[in-house]
């Protein structure tokens, strides 16, 4: 195994396995883990920063008002992002918070033609249409609008976009998002504090832990899948990207023991069936134009 597919693979375990982080904390409210994953990825950003001596570009970029401008809405889009996903995990919809990742390429692709007009190929359309009419039986067959995964699909696919449009790398572009956020987060950690409802402190050692450990889970497979973009094919990355909502998906089948059968089942293998059409016909066009790989989004 090459080192890059070792790191890309690392990432996608990180981020797969993390409802099972999430959970460990479902007794603190989502807004406050919300605040202080952005207090200590900050913390951690600085850190990486500081060692590599990469402050002065982060500084650069914020002379730049279209990256302003861009880190404000993307920075917003990420925090919806996040709560979301933590309140998910953490009211037992773990199912349906993988379905928005399965589902976020399609939703890009979709938001290219819309907002980028670009041109998608036969196969791409096949593919959007049967992930269309996948979230549309889940909505009709199951009775309920699958929300979170439009959520999490949406504000991710809009965060890309926008991401996609920016001068801004990703470690710079997460950096100054974080920091965006970091007041908001601060005066909520403090007004809770304040008011005796902290979720830190000695007493609670391990929920401490976990919670200032969020920064280095937000982090982490950041680092090492920007590192691993560098170094393997495109092709490859648009393949392995379904390794995080796949491990999600078993999450919360076998471990958190959520409802799989019937008309549910149905529409999840629609949608899997739409990004398996997808998934070949990248890897064979990718294939065929040699594309190199590019850096992550997030």
């Amino acid at each position: 195994m090459s080192r890059g597919v070792a790191w890309a693979l690392g990432a996608y375990l990180i981020w797969g396995l993390s409802p099972l982080y999430w959970r460990a904390l479902e007794e603190v409210p989502p807004g406050d883990i919300l605040a202080w994953r952005v207090v200590s990825t900050l913390a951690v950003l600085a850190l990486v920063h500081l060692v590599g001596r990469t402050g002065r570009t982060v500084w650069a970029r914020v002379a730049d008002a279209r990256v302003r401008r861009t880190v404000l809405v993307t920075a917003g889009l990420l925090a919806a992002n996040w709560l979301t996903f933590i309140w998910a995990v953490n009211a037992g919809r773990v199912l349906e918070a993988s379905l928005g990742y399965f589902v976020n390429p399609l939703v890009s692709v979709a938001l290219g033609v819309v907002v980028l007009g670009e041109r998608l190929r036969p196969a791409q359309w096949v593919a959007v249409g049967l992930a269309g009419a996948g979230v549309a039986w889940l909505s009709l067959g199951v009775g309920t609008v699958p929300w979170v995964s439009l959520v999490l699909a949406g504000t991710f696919g809009l965060y890309g976009l926008l991401r996609k449009t920016a001068p801004v790398g990703s470690l710079d572009g997460l950096s100054l998002e974080v920091a965006t956020m970091a007041p908001v987060a601060l005066v909520v950690v403090g007004a809770r504090a304040a008011a005796g409802a902290g979720v830190v402190g000695p007493g609670v050692g391990t929920r401490t832990l976990l919670v200032l450990g969020s920064g280095l889970l937000t982090a982490a497979p950041l680092l090492l899948f920007a590192g691993a973009a560098r170094r393997i094919d495109l092709s490859l990355v648009g393949v392995m990207q379904y390794v995080a909502p796949t491990l999600q998906f078993l999450c919360g089948v076998l471990v958190f023991g959520e409802a799989w059968e019937g008309a549910r089942a149905v529409g999840y293998v629609v949608i899997w069936v739409a990004l398996a059409v997808y998934a070949v016909e990248g890897l064979w066009w990718a294939r065929r134009r040699r594309v190199p790989a590019t850096p992550a989004l997030t």
